[in-house]
């Protein structure tokens, strides 16, 4: 099997059933900051849900972006290492480039129905082989030592995908022609 590059998507959702330290951070101080912004798109309290805002009030999908500043700070203490994500030896090792916040549910008068997701964009990513159900990755970046390159296996779980795909160069000119 021909190394391809890849980026994963791991998709972290945070509710009142988090119990995570960092989780509980991102779950209280996004629900403060939706309070604070649905007020700019229900001034007269008419809609009591994130659902019903979204319905009824033009551009209110920009919530998803006004809220995700509360939670901005918190995915930087990460590191850049991918939360929850861990290799067959138990450590955390994938990096991530990107993330995007997004609203799933909340009530402005009940902050346990407050619920939101991380979704996480990998750095690329070798994947040379697929072993059971791990991924045999490498980092893209990886520099071969002495004809070695270190890897990890990663298990397929729910709520980790692999969103990219690059096929190799000589794929893709074969195709392109």
């Amino acid at each position: 099997m021909p190394d391809r590059t890849i980026c994963l998507c791991y998709r972290k959702i945070i509710d009142a059933s988090s119990t995570r330290p960092w989780d509980k951070l991102v779950w209280d101080d996004s629900y403060v900051e939706f309070r604070l912004q649905a007020q700019n798109f229900n001034p007269e309290n008419r809609y009591r849900s994130f659902g019903e805002i979204l319905h009824y009030m033009p551009g209110a999908e920009r919530l998803h972006f006004l809220v995700s500043g509360a939670v901005t700070g918190y995915v930087q203490q990460l590191s850049e290492r991918m939360p929850d994500i861990l290799n067959n030896l138990g450590r955390h090792f994938l990096r991530f480039e990107r993330f995007q916040f997004e609203l799933i549910n909340s009530d402005l008068q009940d902050q346990s129905k407050h619920q939101v997701a991380v979704n996480f964009v990998s750095a690329p990513l070798h994947w040379h082989d697929t072993v059971g159900p791990f991924l045999l990755v490498s980092e893209a970046t990886a520099v071969p030592a002495a004809g070695e390159v270190l890897t990890h296996l990663v298990q397929l779980q729910p709520f980790l995908s692999i969103y990219s795909i690059q096929k190799p160069e000589s794929d893709a000119s074969a195709n392109a022609g």
